[in-house]
């Protein structure tokens, strides 16, 4: 079992960034692909991105393309999302997760293990 916790999030203007983090504590961080969703109030948790074990590979939605970048130090057990030019719409509650599914894997229930979620407000 592993336990994620997120954190910074905040507020920001719309072109702005801002780094969230998901540290881990529990079974060995490197034996889980980590996977970013995030969920806008009445929308359905959405898939932003997804990193392989090693950290070398890395898988966006066209949403965030370009603007996202997963990452993730393993001697620290915990994983990043930077998120750079900002848009209103990218208002959320941003969730880290953690299993072993396929490295692309996009849909929620691929995932067992959450953290409990950080706001994300973005300001026009």
């Amino acid at each position: 079992q592993i336990h994620l916790v997120e954190s910074g999030g905040g507020l920001v203007q719309a072109g702005g960034s801002l780094r969230l983090s998901c540290a881990a504590s529990g079974r060995t961080f490197t034996s889980y692909i980590i996977g970013w969703f995030r969920q806008a109030p009445g929308k359905e948790r959405e898939f932003v991105g997804t990193i392989n074990y090693s950290g070398d590979n890395t898988y966006y939605a066209d949403s965030v393309t370009g603007r996202f970048t997963i990452s993730r130090d393993n001697a620290k057990n915990t994983g990043y999302l930077q998120m750079n030019s900002l848009k209103p719409e990218d208002t959320a509650v941003y969730y880290c997760a953690a299993d072993d599914p396929p490295f692309t894997a996009w849909a929620t229930h691929e995932y067992k293990y959450w953290g409990q979620g950080i706001q994300v407000t973005v300001s026009s």
